[in-house]
């Protein structure tokens, strides 16, 4: 059974950054992602990372956010940079497509003005 437990959120100022962490087990390396759920809002995509690599933002993500992943650990990261108000939600991994029993806790991030 896969898991995926997301880390690293927590309270910043308007422009600080944050990194979050998405630790994965029970699952071989597979194309990982980052989405968000703002509070009243559907969830949505942030950024994804295919098995070798290459990765993929949302367009009005792009120059602030960045995915990565380590293999040797088997966990992906969201560096998110310039944080605004507007980036407040909880943050999930999730394989890329999302599959749906996989979505765990989250991991909560406000961005305070």
């Amino acid at each position: 059974q896969v898991q995926l437990v997301e880390s690293g959120g927590g309270l910043v100022q308007v422009g600080e950054s944050m990194r979050l962490h998405c630790a994965a087990s029970g699952t071989n390396i597979r194309a990982m992602a980052w989405y968000r759920q703002a509070p009243g809002k559907q969830r949505e995509f942030v950024a994804r990372i295919s098995i070798t690599g290459v990765t993929s933002v949302a367009n009005d993500l792009r120059g602030r956010f960045t995915i990565a992943r380590d293999y040797d650990k088997n966990t992906v990261h969201l560096q998110m940079n310039d944080l605004k108000p507007e980036d407040t939600a909880v943050y999930y991994c999730n394989t890329y497509p999302p599959q749906t029993g996989n979505w765990g806790q989250g991991t909560q991030v406000t961005v305070s003005s």
